[in-house]
């Protein structure tokens, strides 16, 4: 008995040693049979084909992008269930997409239910798998040849060749892939490996810098020309280690491709454009040959988004042919009435300087209230349209795609994704806790054609004219007139109710003003008769459909603080505003001119009016919904929405606001408070304020899914299919 206790423990243990040596080392024996490769997809000139039974047959990738992030949950956390999975791919496939693209390896939920899903459907969704670096590696200081960067790199290529095959076993993560066992084989849907997500442009060209002299790196499967740099070997040596791993261990290839971007492009600008926009780094994959071993082939990818730099806007129409060596017809880049279209022109330079085919693996465009840049020329820019608006630059794009000559594209994003933060907002939140609420200034948080709404089932408040989800526990404070205010709120806006007997909204003007700390604040506001019951730091003027905005005390300004420089180049700090300054200021967001500031150097940072509130229907479920509405009035009632940020909140969630930035602090810092006061009246009066309680919701975020307007505008036009 001892014995066979003894034998059946060493079974158990060999069992486990090789299970580990497998699924968590990695170990194998080479077939030695990487002459017999099978493959179900290749490409062949610039089409990408897949095998449909015994044909090869042309296809185009009608692809979404998909992230990790939910609500509640970072990104790093892949925190998202095989059921919601399913749901989504359902959702995708219907709006007439193909393809799939995951910039890292997902959570074992992932590949389950995408195994689960193409089992059931004739039409399979098809893979781009990424390969991630993470931005810590990326920007530590190393040439991409030390190991921590090209070690880590390539370990990261051969675990995802693994998981694709449902082989392997992933315990620490390093945040560049999630975490389990993956054990569901879903190879014969995944089209190829996208390896890297736009490559630090420092960090290339550190290493063509440092390495000017390296000998082109030779491989089995892929090669380096003659004309590679020392970055671009790296990248053939990365990806044919990549495949000798999966011919060798498989017995079978897919398409590899090297991400790119506008930084990163192929082309040699003129010089005081490169020094403009720092254009410092060249990755060019036709430096990357394929050997007669590798017979799927490769593809040139790139983010392609319409407010990318605009390298193109700063040239003349008749210089865009210096950047290629052939002769490229731009007309239709160019509208009867002189419009350039760039984002095409572009696009064509990129597709005729490749002889492999190319996929604009990212572009999109941003809901929100929040906005960065605009692209004086395409007229693209970067946050505050409408879901409708959303729709038709997606459209417009992936039509400029197809014109190209490019074999497709993806569309960013699936979902939006709280855990977003955006150079001209980041500042004003703690970035520690942005994933439990919805910042609607933050347009990084705003790509998704999934919205995810407040609210388990539905929001507290839409901003609709229909005042019945309003109860009498929201007054905050009712005056002898019979007019009142209420005020409830989620994690993501202040949303307010106002009632005023007789009010004309285009011909009368009301004052809201709203006390939130308690170290500022005015009485008083400058060339306005009202006076407040207390120091107050923003009024809401309502005057208007047009005219009708969110200001806030010059002293409590966070533009001020962190942009006046870049501004006015006036240094805020040295003469501040007083604590009580009866002026008040329209709240702005400071925005890039690329196109301005590169004719004008001395052009200062733009600046967008995002206390400006506009007028229309957010409820989604209205025909005449406007996902930009901010407020409605209907005959006596007044519905309003703020977002948390224009109120100078850093974590509502906590309650955390900015706290005074000139006592003792030099920029943000956050302070807690438990209430806060807000009025109504008209000028000639002190308004009288209300108390409102404030209380915070921690780590637990109620939301419901909702797919945008721009959804079906896709869908309509990648299926044909109208709204159902």
């Amino acid at each position: 008995m001892k014995r066979f206790i003894i034998s059946i423990s060493a079974i158990i243990l060999l069992v486990f040693i090789g299970f580990i040596a497998v699924f968590y080392g990695g170990f194998y024996v080479d077939s030695g049979r990487d002459n017999h490769i099978n493959t179900f997809v290749r490409t062949e000139n610039k089409e990408i084909l897949i095998k449909d039974k015994d044909k090869w047959k042309p296809f185009e990738v009608r692809g979404i992008d998909m992230g990790s992030g939910i609500p509640g949950e970072w990104s790093t956390d892949y925190a998202i269930t095989k059921e919601t999975y399913l749901r989504w791919f359902q959702l995708i496939q219907e709006a007439g997409a193909n393809t799939l693209r995951v910039y890292s390896v997902q959570n074992p939920s992932f590949y389950k239910a995408f195994y689960e899903y193409n089992s059931q459907h004739e039409e399979p969704l098809y893979l781009l798998q990424g390969i991630w670096v993470n931005d810590y590696i990326q920007n530590s200081l190393v040439d991409a040849y030390a190991d921590s960067f090209a070690g880590k790199l390539l370990d990261n290529c051969l675990v995802t060749v693994d998981v694709i095959h449902g082989k392997r076993l992933i315990i620490n993560n390093d945040a560049d892939t999630s975490t389990g066992l993956y054990l569901h084989d879903i190879s014969k849907w995944v089209l190829g490996y996208i390896i890297g997500n736009g490559w630090e442009d420092t960090t290339v060209a550190y290493t063509d810098e440092k390495y000017p002299d390296m000998e082109p790196y030779k491989g089995t499967y892929l090669t380096a020309s003659k004309d590679a740099s020392a970055f671009e070997s790296l990248l053939a040596e990365t990806g044919d280690r990549m495949l000798y791993y999966e011919s060798t261990r498989y017995d079978e290839q897919r398409l590899i491709s090297f991400s790119s971007g506008n930084a990163t492009d192929p082309f040699d600008y003129p010089k005081e454009i490169a020094e403009y926009f720092r254009k410092c780094a060249r990755i060019d994959a036709e430096h990357i040959t394929a050997t007669d071993k590798f017979i799927s082939g490769q593809f040139a990818s790139y983010s392609a988004s319409p407010y990318d730099q605009d390298y193109l806007s700063c040239m003349e129409y008749t210089t865009w042919n210096s950047l290629s060596d052939k002769k490229i017809d731009f007309s239709d880049c160019i509208t009867p009435d002189g419009k350039r279209n760039t984002y095409r022109a572009y696009l064509r330079l990129l597709n005729e300087h490749h002889t492999m085919p190319v996929l604009a693996v990212e572009f999109g465009a941003a809901t929100g209230r929040g906005e960065i840049q605009e692209n004086q020329v395409t007229s693209r820019g970067l946050g505050y349209y409408s879901e409708k608006e959303q729709g038709k630059i997606l459209v417009d794009c992936y039509e400029d795609i197809m014109a190209a000559g490019l074999s497709g594209g993806c569309v960013y994003s699936w979902q939006d994704e709280w855990f977003k933060h955006t150079w001209n907002t980041m500042y004003a939140v703690d970035l520690s806790r942005n994933i439990y609420w919805e910042d609607a200034q933050t347009n990084d948080q705003h790509f998704g054609l999934l919205a995810f709404d407040c609210g388990e089932k539905e929001s507290v408040c839409y901003v609709d004219g229909d005042t019945s989800e309003w109860t009498d526990k929201d007054m905050v404070i009712q005056y002898e007139d019979g007019s009142f205010i209420s005020v409830k709120y989620d994690a993501s806006d202040v949303y307010l109710y106002l009632h005023k007997k007789g009010f004309d909204l285009e011909n009368d003007t009301l004052y809201v003003p709203v006390d939130t700390t308690p170290k500022t604040g005015s009485t008083r506001m400058e060339n306005c008769t009202a006076e407040f019951e207390r120091p107050t730091d923003f009024v809401l003027i309502l005057n208007g459909k047009d005219n009708t905005r969110l200001l806030v005390q010059d002293r409590y300004n966070p533009i001020h603080a962190n942009y006046e420089e870049d501004i006015t180049g006036e240094d805020s700090y040295i003469d501040p505003p007083a604590r009580d300054s009866a002026v008040f200021e329209n709240i702005c967001m400071v925005l890039r001119d690329v196109i301005g500031q590169y004719q004008d150097a001395a052009t200062p940072l733009r600046t967008f009016e995002s206390g400006k509130l506009y007028y229309g229907n957010g409820n989604p479920s209205a025909s005449a919904y406007d996902s930009r509405a901010d407020f409605i009035c209907n005959g006596d009632d007044v519905e309003i929405r703020i977002p948390w940020q224009l109120l100078n909140f850093s974590d509502p969630s906590r309650m955390q606001i900015h706290d005074d930035y000139y006592d003792g602090n030099y920029g943000i810092e956050a302070v807690g408070i438990k209430e806060m006061f807000i009025g109504l009246g008209r000028e000639g009066n002190t308004i009288e304020m209300g108390r409102l309680k404030l209380k915070g919701w921690e780590n637990t975020v109620s939301y419901h899914e909702r797919l945008k307007e721009a959804y079906q505008v896709l869908k309509t036009y990648w299926t044909g299919k109208e709204h159902e």
